[in-house]
């Protein structure tokens, strides 16, 4: 056995509060799920530090707030890299500890300088931010381009058939799902009408690379496959893998043994393949005889969204399953469904199975990892919580900035303050609040957990508090700034 601890980081995307039987959900069951987060330390109060993708996972691996980071939004395929190669990044501080490193799953963290020749040797990557091996998708299933990357080099990719991706037009001749809906199996209903793969319209265009492309139904099958791979070539030595699932995120493709196996539809029935494949990382760990040296992080980079983009049957099978848990808003939302996720720490025989009530954060893995391995890492944002996370402790944070969309609020103790901002009180393309209003907003999240009762008026030296912190940490409201475009 290896004397320093494996790590595995399991990275949902857009699982909700409440999509757990774990978490209480009562209409879905997700037993291996429920072994990770009833085995070890559940976390009540886990945030992801953005309430969309690309942010959360700019921050669980550099240890910075995303909102110090002004390109850290939503990316296209086709974005440069967001982390930059002199960055601390937790892969990297694992290198230094002896780690082998890998990612396996979702990156959409940009890729080279944005442009990108894709039928070439693509770097910078993950591999230059200290992944020693990865094998990722570039952005996100819905988004071109539809293919894999093995440490840079798109896999399967014909030198007779080269990759083209373009975002502000189509190539010609190219069918969409705008112009071509006779073409389409999965039916759009926002942003998704662009190049149609596998009869399913994404965001951007793509042509060529027949070969290379994914199919979507194996997907899942596909990371496992490297997933268990992974694990079993570096078990002699201590491994960090991030696993980067793509479920819940559309499209939601699940593989025939799952389809309508959870009775709501695609969106659940990808959450129960998921929650498969986490079984079937347990069961290789436990045959590798890794389990009790294997630290598992579980967790997902921002809260639910049912219709998001696609006509699946979310709304319309969901019945009394609520994903976000009795919390308010979700997926791009700045009020506590938007950042507050499924969150757990386990290591069989280490840790004890316990509930946790403190406040961690996502942005906090790299200073606890790292100290876990005994790098005394110190970070403007990153706080070592490693007791807290291995349940020997309590005492978490005591304030966290959340964003979503450009716009930023505070949770400080059992108080949340979101300040003014213009725009949209509801999404129009996903029907979420998105915690917009030209009024302070001020909610005690341990009494009103669904944030119900605006406190303004009734605790004005608690909103006074709490707006002198925000500015402290934040700087000046900007209750003008426009909330960036959802796609």
């Amino acid at each position: 056995m290896n004397a320093k601890p494996n790590v595995i980081i399991v990275y949902m995307d857009d699982l909700g509060y409440g999509d757990l039987s774990s978490y209480g959900a009562n209409t879905i069951q997700t037993p291996n799920f429920d072994k990770i987060v009833n085995g070890g330390v559940k976390f009540t109060n886990g945030y992801a530090t953005s309430a969309t993708c690309s942010p959360s996972r700019y921050a669980l691996l550099t240890g910075r707030y995303p909102w110090r980071n002004e390109n850290a939004k939503i990316l296209p395929g086709t974005a440069p890299m967001l982390i930059d190669t002199n960055q601390i990044t937790l892969p990297k501080v694992l290198k230094k500890a002896g780690y082998y490193t890998g990612i396996i799953g979702k990156w959409h963290l940009g890729l080279a300088d944005g442009n990108i020749d894709w039928n070439q040797q693509i770097s910078p990557g993950p591999n230059e931010v200290g992944f020693d091996y990865s094998y990722i998708m570039a952005a996100t299933q819905d988004r071109v381009p539809t293919v894999y990357i093995k440490n840079g080099t798109v896999e399967n990719l014909e030198q007779d058939d080269p990759i083209m991706v373009n975002y502000d037009e189509n190539f010609e001749g190219e069918p969409t799902g705008l112009d071509n809906p006779e073409l389409v199996e999965m039916k759009w209903h926002h942003g998704h009408n662009n190049s149609i793969v596998n009869g399913i319209p994404r965001i951007g265009y793509m042509k060529g690379g027949e070969k290379a492309k994914w199919d979507d139904k194996d997907m899942a099958y596909t990371f496992l496959e490297e997933v268990k791979s992974f694990i079993g070539r570096n078990k002699e030595k201590p491994f960090f893998l991030y696993y980067a699932m793509q479920q819940p995120h559309v499209p939601r493709t699940p593989a025939p043994e799952f389809v309508g196996k959870s009775g709501m539809g695609p969106r659940g029935d990808v959450i129960l393949e998921a929650d498969w494949c986490v079984g079937e990382l347990l069961k290789t760990l436990k045959e590798q005889e890794l389990l009790e040296n294997t630290l598992i992080v579980f967790t997902s980079d921002n809260g639910p969204v049912l219709n998001d983009g696609y006509y699946d049957d979310a709304v319309e099978k969901l019945g009394d399953h609520d994903p976000a848990g009795g919390l308010r808003g979700g997926k791009y939302s700045l009020y506590e469904a938007g950042t507050r996720v499924p969150f757990a720490t386990y290591w069989k025989g280490r840790i004890e199975p316990t509930t946790n009530n403190a406040i961690v954060s996502q942005v906090d893995l790299l200073s606890s990892i790292s100290h876990l391995v005994g790098i005394n890492l110190q970070s403007e944002d990153s706080q070592n919580l490693k007791n807290v996370l291995l349940g020997e402790s309590s005492q978490g944070r005591e304030s966290v900035i959340l964003e979503a969309t450009g716009r930023t609020a505070l949770r400080s103790g059992d108080y949340i303050l979101i300040p003014p901002y213009k725009g949209a009180a509801v999404s129009q393309h996903v029907n979420i609040e998105l915690g917009n209003s030209m009024d302070y907003q001020l909610y005690n999240i341990k009494s009103d957990p669904g944030q119900s009762e605006n406190l303004v008026e009734s605790q004005p030296e608690k909103l006074e508090e709490m707006i002198a912190q925000f500015k402290e940490i934040r700087g000046e409201i900007n209750s003008e700034a426009e909330p960036l475009e959802l796609k």
